[in-house]
């Protein structure tokens, strides 16, 4: 496991907060958050349905503005940071992983991996080239021309991490990745990620309610209410 005392901050958030208004009401989804991840570093943000851990997901991967708050990402100020100058950040320095998958289903594994890299412009040699390398890396080489209702439920979720990875990220980001599996398949999800953390030196942000996936880790950071309640310990969550 990396050490965050060696390498420095990636991504740096301070103050977050977001608030939503329903209705008449205001719902104070994250309150106050501050975060340093280190460069290589596998975190997961752990808490329950309605925490803030997808919320807190999405500001530190630009897919939300805070309401008030920071978030700096090798250098850069997200919050200062136009729509044009966040979609381009977004596709080339992060990649993203969902509950859902979200692959074509016209589409081979191959071709959906493939089809981000296609709309960032990269040549079809180099799209080829990333495609291949990013289903062997997740074990689905020998799968690429099958479409998704031909894949199980852990294969669709490598493809999803492969395209993730084609697009050469800084920074993985996964919104529940082992909501929809069993649980043999979501440990071999689970592991892939850590992997990719290790070996790769990406760093890799989870949002999670698996308590196993969490037990792989290098940090869980909590949340309850929107708020960080304490630095978890591996062990408490080890499975």
């Amino acid at each position: 496991m990396i050490s965050t005392t060696d390498v420095g901050p990636h991504i740096v958030a301070r103050d977050l907060t977001r608030t939503f208004r329903i209705g008449g009401t205001e719902v104070h989804a994250v309150r106050g958050v501050s975060l340093d991840v280190a460069r290589g570093e596998f975190l997961v943000l752990l808490g329950r349905s309605g925490s803030g851990k997808t919320t807190l997901l999405n500001l530190l991967g630009g897919l939300d503005r805070p309401t008030s708050g920071t978030v700096v990402f090798e250098g850069q100020d997200l919050t200062k940071l136009s729509d044009a100058e966040m979609t381009k950040l977004r596709r080339t320095k992060f990649g993203f992983v969902f509950q859902s998958f979200g692959l074509l289903p016209l589409l081979s594994a191959y071709e959906n991996v493939e089809l981000p890299l296609r709309l960032n412009g990269v040549s079809w040699r180099e799209r080829r080239r990333r495609a291949e390398e990013a289903l062997e890396q997740v074990g689905l080489r020998a799968r690429a021309r099958h479409r998704p209702f031909e894949l199980s439920g852990g294969e669709q979720q490598r493809v999803a991490v492969a395209r993730a990875l084609a697009v050469r990220p800084s920074l993985l980001l996964a919104d529940e990745p082992t909501g929809d599996l069993d649980s043999a398949t979501g440990s071999a999800v689970a592991r892939l990620l850590r992997q990719i953390a290790q070996e790769n030196g990406i760093t890799v942000i989870v949002a999670t309610h698996d308590l196993h996936l969490a037990g792989m880790a290098d940090r869980v950071k909590e949340l309850v209410d929107g708020s960080f309640v304490t630095d978890a310990s591996l062990p408490r969550y080890a499975a």
